[in-house]
């Protein structure tokens, strides 16, 4: 078993039991998105790619009360996974959050593809599921869960890093412009 396979049944023990639109699955999409982007950006190291995204939710702050990706680092040093990578991937993973990268580009060809990779997960008809999930979750109301789309993931389609993710987002963005002028008809 490699440790990319160790990584998915990892995650599926540590996200067991949540269903706010940070669970296993997620993490296993943003996974499946990362290597599809990781496919036409020549030079990238897939195991870092791989890693990164099976592991940028595994210290979230809304998630867990962990220090310095302990999860993460803990799990790459069972795996003996050498310093060198496990820099490579806790920087890729630290550049993925929105909230804390706002307009912030990721320095290495590995972090932009995750963080495009979890962007991807934000919007589309799984953004959607996934954005009332976790309202619900939260108590937030259907007015404030709507908010959202015009704060943060309408945004996400032009701050996509790779040409992959650029296009990908397009068919997603509009399926949710189509989404919220039906939900705005039906709502009035």
């Amino acid at each position: 078993m490699t440790v990319v396979d160790e990584a998915i049944g990892y995650v599926r023990e540590l996200f067991a039991g949540n269903a706010g639109g940070h669970d296993a699955e997620h993490t296993l999409r943003v996974y499946r998105n990362a290597m599809q982007i990781a496919a036409s950006e020549p030079g990238c190291d897939l195991e870092v790619v791989a890693l990164a995204a099976l592991l940028h939710d595994a210290d979230d702050h809304k998630l867990f009360e962990t220090r310095d990706n302990q999860h993460a680092r803990d799990f790459l040093a069972l795996h003996q996974v050498s310093e060198a990578k496990t820099a490579a991937i806790i920087g890729a993973i630290n550049s993925v959050s929105f909230s804390r990268n706002r307009g912030k580009r990721p320095d290495t060809q590995e972090g932009r593809i995750v963080q495009d990779a979890d962007r991807l997960d934000a919007i589309g008809a799984v953004g959607i599921a996934r954005t009332f999930a976790y309202g619900g979750e939260h108590g937030r109301s259907l007015e404030d869960s709507v908010r959202h789309f015009y704060e943060k993931l309408l945004l996400l389609k032009d701050e996509m890093n790779t040409e992959a993710a650029k296009a990908m987002a397009q068919e997603r963005h509009a399926f949710m412009l189509t989404f919220l002028e039906k939900l705005e008809r039906e709502t009035l």
